[in-house]
């Protein structure tokens, strides 16, 4: 099961066929293969991406969606 790396949710709903929603702290979360992008959705609907607070130095974790 999949689980958010910001608040450890797993309340993560599928929005799109690689792309997530975390319930418990509102970002947005793309999978790619193995690596995983963080997005906090702006009041625009505009994604601003949370990587770099993450995954630093592009140390993107392993994910398994189940």
């Amino acid at each position: 099961m999949m689980r958010c790396p910001n608040c450890n949710s797993k309340d993560i709903g599928k929005i799109g066929s690689h792309q997530f929603y975390c319930w418990g702290c509102f970002i947005e979360l793309t999978v790619n293969g193995e690596k995983m992008s963080v997005y906090q959705v702006e009041e625009d609907g505009t994604l601003s991406s949370l990587d770099d607070l993450f995954f630093p130095e592009e140390d993107l974790p392993e994910v398994h969606a189940n």
